[in-house]
């Protein structure tokens, strides 16, 4: 017996699995229930004396935690499909993942959000698949009105007319429609426009509109909410102007400008206005009683300004390594 579990011991030092056969096959030949080599020797020592028996159990026992002990070392390696082991450390650290972060546009929204919330502005949100009515006619745009064109509009059916919204301003439509003023509202969401990609235009982009409706509300007012905005974002060292211009939704109607800190002039960020009457009135308003201001500002070409962008397409591109450089305390 001893002889025996000498030449055992070698040979279970001995053993080096490659596969995971190799390493199955050996927990069944030392181990398995019925032919086991182990199995077969605590059978076999019925023969011995009792003294014996206590002897050789304790190094058959001592074999068994030998053979375990090789299974688990072995346990440790992976196995890759050509059954050829790679050896595994476990104190090598694992794979780190990867946090993600805000997309600029989504900080610039939340930012935007929060301004306004401040001065009493509430949220809301409407469809971005409309009808004409809502997109264009209540917003005093006809069907042959020439403004239609600065619009180039994905219409989905012709008849009825359902579209892509070009602007948010049909969601100020549908809320007019459904609350009595005086109210304070604002929207944020994806328009669509047919227009020529490139590096300052997609045919898609997010747009935040605002309006106020109330007794007596003025163009001061807007003036106020605007410099409000932009000081809020840019700083005070910019400065403001305000330009003439026309919008069929608005009257009087102006294109907000401000400086460029590298010196080139001004550059246009909104368009804004006195709520035109008549768009009160689709909505039955009365514009005898009310007044109110409406503008509406592309987030997009506000993070170009902020974050020093030249090209407007890389937001759609989902790249890692530009998204990674953004945070939400950075404004």
């Amino acid at each position: 017996m001893d002889k025996k579990l000498s030449n055992l011991k070698k040979e279970i030092e001995c053993f080096q699995a490659y596969t995971y056969d190799d390493i199955e096959s050996f927990r069944i030949k030392f181990l398995g229930k019925k032919q086991g080599v182990l199995t077969i020797l605590f059978k076999e020592l019925k023969k011995y004396p009792i003294q014996e028996r206590k002897i050789y159990g304790k190094k058959i026992n001592e074999i068994k935690r030998k053979i375990q002990k090789k299974i688990n070392m072995h346990s440790f390696k992976k196995l890759i499909k050509n059954d050829n082991f790679i050896h595994f450390d476990p104190t090598i650290p694992g794979k780190s993942i990867e946090i993600g972060s805000l997309h600029p546009i989504s900080i610039l929204k939340n930012r935007i959000t929060n301004l306004f919330k401040k001065i009493g502005f509430s949220y809301v949100e409407g469809p971005e698949i409309e009808d004409d009515w809502h997109n264009f006619t209540a917003l005093n745009i006809p069907i042959d009105h020439p403004s239609r064109d600065m619009q180039d509009t994905f219409f989905l059916y012709k008849n009825p007319d359902i579209l892509l919204r070009t602007h948010t301003s049909s969601v100020q439509i549908r809320y007019m429609k459904k609350h009595s003023p005086p109210f304070r509202v604002f929207s944020i969401g994806k328009v669509y426009r047919n227009e020529t990609i490139s590096s300052r235009s997609y045919f898609m982009f997010h747009q935040m509109e605002a309006f106020y409706i109330d007794k007596k509300v003025s163009f001061s007012d807007l003036k106020q909410t605007i410099h409000y905005l932009i000081i809020s974002l840019f700083g005070i060292s910019r400065k403001i102007r305000f330009r003439p211009s026309y919008f069929p939704f608005t009257e009087p109607s102006a294109e907000v400008d401000i400086s460029e800190n590298r010196n080139i002039g001004w550059l246009e960020i909104m368009g804004c206005g006195m709520i035109d009457p008549k768009v009160l009135e689709n909505v039955e308003i009365d514009p005898d009683i009310y007044s109110g201001f409406a503008f509406g500002i592309g987030i997009e070409r506000l993070a170009l300004l902020i974050y020093k962008i030249d090209d407007i397409r890389i937001y759609f591109e989902n790249d890692t390594r530009f998204l990674k450089q953004f945070k939400s305390d950075l404004l």
